[in-house]
């Protein structure tokens, strides 16, 4: 099974090793067929702690790091 991988933005890099990546979607609503912007938060792990607020990242899947870290990060984009 492939591992999820996603783009989004970091909000935050204050915690040791770890980023808050908030990851933006667009979903239609399923009875009036509106589109809505649906945000994620996620925490992943970054372990040379090279993010800055305001990158874009790519962060994929992994297994679980702590209570809340599911997800590490792979490279920046911008």
């Amino acid at each position: 099974m492939p591992k999820k991988e996603t783009i989004g933005t970091v909000i935050s890099n204050r915690m040791n090793k770890t980023i808050t990546v908030a990851v933006n979607t667009k979903i239609a609503h399923k009875k009036y067929n509106k589109i809505i912007a649906k945000t994620n938060k996620y925490y992943a792990h970054d372990e040379n702690n090279e993010c800055n607020i305001g990158d874009v990242v790519k962060i994929e899947e992994t297994r679980p790091i702590s209570k809340n870290k599911h997800w590490k990060f792979i490279k920046k984009i911008i």
